[in-house]
């Protein structure tokens, strides 16, 4: 067996565990690494997503997550949809309800919409308890969407250094921040 083949099997199983919600970081840094090897001069070619789709969904990950392109989230995304059919019929579809959806509020795709139009058919979608039927599908895609979009961004190198996290070193103590502890007392009663 080549090792492409052990590549495409060991994303087909990260793919799916993706899809039942469970991703863990080794599995994504995986990913990462596997889109970093798709990119040529820069340029990553979509795997699973038109061209149209691919840059929906980049625009759309950026809205969910300011700098997710640094995060490379839409590659994560569209790489793992390439090795999923169900997942790819998840982003396929609900990409084109957004379409949908815009160009029968403002007669544009997504993309072509003005941001404050972007932002307000996301707040629609964004919250389940906006229950009406048309919207639905906007939401569950909308769900997970948002969910993708956070483990990719959190999981590549750019999201990690936008946290802070510095790995698992031991530390010689453990100071709580000031304005935490300011915030936890105030809200306990306590102060």
């Amino acid at each position: 067996m080549s090792s492409d083949t052990t590549r495409r099997g060991l994303l087909q199983q990260i793919a799916a565990a993706a899809l039942a919600g469970s991703l863990s970081a080794e599995a994504a840094d995986h990913v990462h690494q596997a889109a970093a090897q798709q990119t040529v001069n820069g340029v990553y070619r979509p795997k699973a997503l038109t061209e149209h789709e691919f840059a929906t969904l980049g625009a759309l990950c950026e809205l969910i997550v300011p700098g997710a392109s640094k995060g490379r989230a839409a590659e994560f995304i569209d790489l793992l949809s390439s090795r999923n059919a169900e997942l790819a019929a998840i982003y396929t579809g609900g990409l084109a309800w957004l379409d949908h959806a815009m160009k029968n509020a403002v007669n544009a795709t997504f993309l072509d919409a003005r941001p404050a139009d972007q932002t307000a058919l996301l707040d629609k979608i964004a919250y389940r308890h906006n229950t009406a039927p048309a919207l639905a599908p906007g939401i569950q895609f909308f769900d997970w969407a948002r969910r993708m979009t956070v483990d990719a961004y959190y999981t590549s190198a750019a999201g990690i250094q936008q946290i802070g996290y510095l790995g698992n070193k031991g530390a010689g103590e453990f100071k709580v921040p000031q304005a935490s502890l300011d915030y936890a007392l105030k809200r306990s009663g306590l102060a």
